[in-house]
């Protein structure tokens, strides 16, 4: 049986800005707090669209807009296929107005010149560069 699972990643931006989110991901590794942007999973029946502007309202209080796909991504676990897609998607709350979720450590609105010194993912900082968006 096919397995397939829907993950999205959602590139906030407000004004020329986008917010990074420091979020937990293993105390055996070096640096156990990682910049990234938001990212979730689409639920059963939930179209990728719905389900990123969802995630980035459940993990940041903020309401967005989708702009546009910026990249896909696929990887295998086992036999299960997971297909990624990063969205573009903008607000016009202000910096103030982010509540995290429990899940996340800080967050910061960034310029695009700082996606280096924040996200330390080569692949994402590539997919990103072709989307043009830094």
């Amino acid at each position: 049986m096919n397995k397939y699972r829907i993950l999205v990643k959602g590139i906030v931006q407000r004004d020329n800005k986008y917010l990074a989110v420091e979020k937990w991901y293993d105390d055996n590794i070096m640096e156990p707090y990682q910049w990234e942007f938001i990212d979730g999973e689409a639920e059963f029946g939930e179209s990728p669209d719905k389900a990123v502007v969802r995630t980035i309202q459940e993990q940041t209080g903020l309401i967005t807009e989708v702009d546009r796909v910026l990249y896909t991504w696929t990887f295998m676990i086992g036999s299960e296929c997971n297909l990624g897609l990063a969205y573009l998607c903008l607000t016009e709350q202000n910096e103030d107005e982010v509540v995290l979720s429990e899940e996340l450590n800080d967050a910061k609105w960034i310029d695009y010149m700082d996606f280096e010194k924040y996200i330390h993912n080569k692949r994402m900082l590539e997919d990103l560069e072709k989307a043009e968006l830094y």
